[in-house]
């Protein structure tokens, strides 16, 4: 049984570009005669049969653009639809919202019913499960389809495409320097499981601000959250362990985890100082309000949006992947804020 075969398998196994390949399978009079045989002859020995429906999706416009997202609940998600939306606008595109719910099944199938020809090209941010069990062929597929696309925030490095990503590393580790430099010395990491690579980031950030600052390192004062079960209880367990300070990787671990610092008595910042990600509605109005970094969603937004359409719009022979890093800012608020 022969095998399936892309366009950038032809055009890895013949030495050409995929431009080059697709036009020689359309008979395009821009190849030379001896190109042109060799490709259509090598496509059929493998037997090989266009995508049309992904043809379509090149050939006939639709001015849409599929976003798929793992989830609503964050404040970032919501600046970021925004910053896509306003980029879209400008540009003459529309965008469809798709959701993931971090299930790896609802994102392939969503993945398949956006590349029918619905959109002109899709922007993700990869869900938990997809991350967690390294299945990545419906990205791989898409990319081999030649269809645009963008990923952002949670990014697989294997998949050869555009990226946005906030320099975690770096937000991780101004945020834990900031607890440092406000005296704390046991500082608590609330964060997500390794599989989901921004959270793994942070916590290499997290880090390198305690061995820069002579901090032994402590595992039981690292807790990773299981989402299926119960937040609360997994971020109680880290209070057993004598910390005065917690950073968490996003504003709502943050506002549990200040939540159950005020049930036990604790007085914010006094006795503990929290500091959390993402700057939304919940720790600007949370009681104390919650320092926080910032990620500039709608900014990831826009640059993501920009980037999917300049694909759309310039397709080029020579494809070189681009990654851009949005920077972060630390927002200082009431609860880290050293008491007079």
């Amino acid at each position: 049984m022969k095998q399936k075969i892309t366009i950038k398998t032809i055009a890895k196994e013949l030495g050409v570009s995929t431009s080059t390949v697709s036009k020689a399978l359309k008979d395009s009079h821009e190849i030379g005669a001896e190109t042109k045989e060799r490709i259509q002859a090598y496509a059929n020995l493998y037997n090989y049969k266009p995508n049309h429906l992904a043809l379509q999706l090149r050939n006939q416009k639709t001015k849409v653009i599929g976003v798929i997202l793992p989830k609503i609940v964050h404040h970032f998600f919501s600046t970021v639809i925004m910053g896509i939306e306003e980029g879209a606008n400008k540009k003459g595109y529309n965008i469809m919202v798709c959701f993931s719910n971090e299930s790896h099944k609802k994102e392939v199938e969503t993945l398949k019913v956006l590349s029918n020809g619905s959109v002109d090209g899709i922007i993700v941010s990869v869900a938990s499960e997809t991350l967690e069990n390294k299945d990545f062929t419906h990205f791989s597929d898409l990319v081999n389809e030649e269809i645009p696309l963008v990923l952002f925030d949670r990014v697989i490095n294997e998949i050869l495409c555009d990226k946005v990503v906030v320099d975690d590393v770096g937000a991780g580790y101004k945020a834990t320097m900031h607890l440092i430099e406000n005296g704390r010395k046991r500082i608590a990491l609330i964060t997500t499981p390794d599989h989901v690579n921004v959270g793994a980031l942070r916590k290499q950030g997290y880090e390198k601000a305690l061995i820069e600052s002579y901090i032994k390192s402590d595992d039981a004062l690292v807790v990773k959250i299981d989402e299926t079960k119960d937040i609360s209880s997994q971020i109680s367990s880290v209070f057993e362990h004598n910390i005065d300070a917690i950073f968490a990787v996003n504003e709502i671990y943050a506002a549990k985890a200040m939540k159950i610092a005020k049930s036990k008595g604790l007085n914010i910042p006094k006795d503990i100082a929290i500091a959390g990600f993402t700057d939304g509605l919940i720790s600007e109005y949370s009681s104390p309000a919650i320092t926080t970094i910032a990620q500039h969603g709608l900014t990831m937004g826009r640059q993501a949006v920009d980037l999917l359409i300049e694909r759309i719009e310039n397709e080029s022979a020579d494809f070189k992947a681009k990654r851009i890093v949005i920077s972060s800012d630390l927002k200082v608020r009431e609860s880290t804020k050293t008491s007079s």
